[in-house]
């Protein structure tokens, strides 16, 4: 096997449709000597602003002088982004060494798992070969049910802001999607929730009275924004102060997280000093993420896909460009809602070009235009993606701005048609 053909075995696997369960993933770690158990995690959920809240605490645990391992997804640009230790991506070798391994036993099982369940069992694998201290571990999709949430009692268990996503299989009310997401709350482990609608926390609050876990909710009016540009941001929280090379008022309220995360880490005996804390937020890098990728004209690339994220990064182009012409480089998957993210993103819209990320759920670019031509603004259809960043960026002239939004595979895409890669 090479790595082409490890990434064709993992991609072969059904990633939707199988009954959702922990059966199959506990099956086969099982029958992998149970590489979990032998592991230290921070487990997080949540619908937005969980793979933000990761790459920052591995960032803090990784200046804390721990070997971090670093669990996401999805990709930008490339599979082995998902399973990192101290900010290095997993070697092709090893992959395939690991899905060796994991086929070898998932091909004798009576069910076969899904597509995030062996990737899941591979990276905890290679975390475990590598002799992580700690693995920064995020879910994929809700919580209870999710294959990360095979492991055992977590050092702690985060859990981010919750929206609507997913709701075919999540729920249809961000309750019910809480509820599921508090799937990761364990008896004897503290968890930290992102503050958020009343009823919303009331969930989290319930499951962790069942389990007698101590609940933290970090206060976000505590948060006193000082310095904010393209260049990054400076904040205090509860009278200290730290900075961020992320940008965007919603990053801060991550970093809160972050920080009341790392205070209850500290309580169970880990070593993550002020300092490792100061040091490990400004180092945290998430690309695709509001992130600045080129100048004249001003380039940003996200990846938010749900009606969350329109409105951060709405507020973001707002904030940070307020007198350029803003183009808007749109494009999304069929099983989102288009239509509520551009209701977000028109105020903060010129002009659209309107392509299709790259993969076969993707919304068509003329039936994405069609949801933006009431709105009123200029839009152009591109069916190529390298027209589509030729014409925004011709659009929106040396002086304006582009922003390329509503998907993760359009921004991994663009991000290589701007040559980041």
């Amino acid at each position: 096997m090479d790595y082409r053909e490890a990434l064709a075995y993992i991609d072969g696997a059904q990633w939707f449709g199988a009954e959702p369960s922990l059966r199959r993933i506990r099956e086969l770690l099982g029958q992998l000597g149970d590489p979990q158990k032998e592991l230290k995690y921070v487990h997080i959920a949540g619908t937005n602003g969980k793979g933000s809240c990761a790459a920052m605490l591995a960032a803090v645990l990784r200046a804390s002088g721990y070997r971090t391992g670093l669990y996401t997804s999805p990709y930008l640009y490339r599979f082995s982004e998902r399973m990192q230790i101290n900010g290095e991506p997993i070697p092709d070798e090893a992959l395939v060494r690991c899905v060796e391994l994991v086929r070898d036993k998932a091909e004798k099982m009576a069910e076969h798992p899904t597509e995030f369940e062996l990737m899941t069992a591979v990276a905890l694998l290679w975390f475990l070969s590598e002799r992580c201290e700690i693995v920064v571990l995020e879910t994929g999709l809700g919580g209870r049910f999710d294959a990360t949430n095979a492991i055992a009692v977590p050092e702690c268990a985060v859990i981010m802001n919750i929206g609507l996503d997913h709701t075919s299989v999540l729920g249809d009310t961000v309750e019910k999607i809480a509820a599921e997401k508090a799937g990761i709350i364990k008896a004897g482990a503290p968890c930290v929730v992102y503050e958020q609608d009343g009823s919303v926390l009331d969930v989290f609050r319930a499951r962790c009275a069942e389990l007698s876990a101590d609940l933290t909710v970090p206060d976000f009016s505590a948060i006193k924004p000082e310095f904010d540009s393209l260049e990054g941001q400076v904040f205090s929280y509860r009278g200290r102060q730290y900075a961020l090379s992320l940008l965007g008022a919603h990053q801060r309220k991550n970093a809160a997280v972050v920080i009341e995360t790392a205070r209850r880490l500290r309580e169970r005996g880990w070593q993550v000093s002020e300092d490792a804390l100061e040091h490990g937020l400004y180092a945290a890098a998430w690309p695709g993420r509001f992130e600045l990728c080129a100048e004249e004209p001003d380039f940003i690339v996200d990846g938010g896909h749900n009606p969350q994220c329109a409105e951060a990064v709405c507020e973001s182009l707002l904030h940070y460009f307020p007198e350029k012409r803003r183009v808007l480089l749109l494009g999304v998957l069929r099983d989102k809602d288009a239509s509520a993210m551009a209701s977000i993103l028109d105020r903060a819209a010129d002009e659209y070009v309107c392509t299709a990320p790259p993969g076969g759920r993707a919304l068509g670019a003329e039936e994405l235009a069609s949801v933006l031509r009431p709105f009123g603004k200029p839009v152009t259809v591109c069916e190529n993606l390298s027209e589509a960043v030729f014409t925004a960026k011709e659009l929106a002239g040396q002086d304006g701005m582009v922003c390329a939004a509503g998907s993760i595979y359009l921004a991994g895409a663009v991000r290589y048609e701007l040559g980041m890669y």
